[in-house]
């Protein structure tokens, strides 16, 4: 099985919007001009060239996935010496195959630390608004509140719909919206988290809901660096717009008989 370690530099590099490498290379941009007011704007962010601003970026994401583990201040330069150890060869100071093993024991045991009141507080979220007025149940997790009757079909499970919607974390923080981008998405119901899966198909086309999902049906404890932390409570409104009706595969046309 695939460590920590040794995925961490695969998933910066997979995280990295690089080119294919049969693609034409695009045209170099023409040097900034003394005048273009886009210049010093770049220039304050203290880097001298844009292989400054890459190796930036790239420090950048690796953070982002050794984000999970909580390091505090002293931590985090305690893992810089390790990499600039190892970024220059220099000898570990080490035996890194001895406690590369813990790396995963360490990660699991930060979050579960990190978890626990982030599941209590969403519970205690969750309970408060299971007893507003008009708030039932979602099969197999979640509660759900109309807030707009709908007057159309309601869709299936296996139905693929267009919706907008916002998310929000239990401080009100938006981490998605459809109306920011000022464009509905459409998607199988299958292919959502499980409490939009079951949450979804108790509205009617027309309708407008508003649902809660508990991190066991929605993105567990493993959460979605970096907006949504492990063990997270989600809100959403969805506005359910169409139940999308997919065009069966056209069947091939039989050869002419001779």
């Amino acid at each position: 099985m695939k460590t920590l370690l040794s995925s961490l530099l695969s998933a910066v590099i997979l995280a990295s919007p690089l080119r294919a490498a049969n693609a034409p290379k695009p045209a170099p941009a023409p040097a900034a001009k003394a005048d273009n007011p886009a210049a010093p704007a770049q220039a304050k962010d203290g880097f001298k060239s844009d292989d400054e601003r890459a190796i930036y970026a790239l420090g950048y994401q690796i953070g982002r996935n050794v984000g999970p583990f909580g390091f505090t201040t002293a931590e985090l330069k305690i893992l810089e010496t390790g990499l600039r150890d190892s970024a220059l060869s220099k000898p570990a100071a080490i035996d890194v195959g001895l406690f590369a093993p813990r790396i995963n024991e360490l990660l699991d045991k930060r979050m579960a630390a990190a978890v626990a009141p982030e599941k209590a507080a969403g519970k205690a979220f969750a309970e408060k608004f299971a007893h507003e007025d008009g708030v039932r149940p979602i099969p197999n997790g979640g509660w759900y509140k109309t807030l707009q009757e709908g007057g159309g079909a309601a869709p299936a499970a296996e139905d693929t719909v267009k919706v907008h919607y916002r998310g929000t974390l239990r401080d009100g923080t938006e981490f998605d919206s459809s109306y920011s981008r000022n464009e509905p998405a459409t998607f199988p119901l299958k292919g959502v988290i499980p409490c939009w899966t079951n949450g979804v198909a108790q509205m009617k086309v027309g309708g407008k809901a508003k649902l809660v999902c508990p991190s066991d049906v929605a993105y567990g404890d493993a959460g979605r660096r970096p907006m949504i932390k492990g063990g997270a409570t989600l809100i959403f409104e969805v506005e359910l717009l169409e139940i999308v009706k997919l065009e069966a595969p056209k069947a091939a046309d039989k050869p002419a008989k001779k």
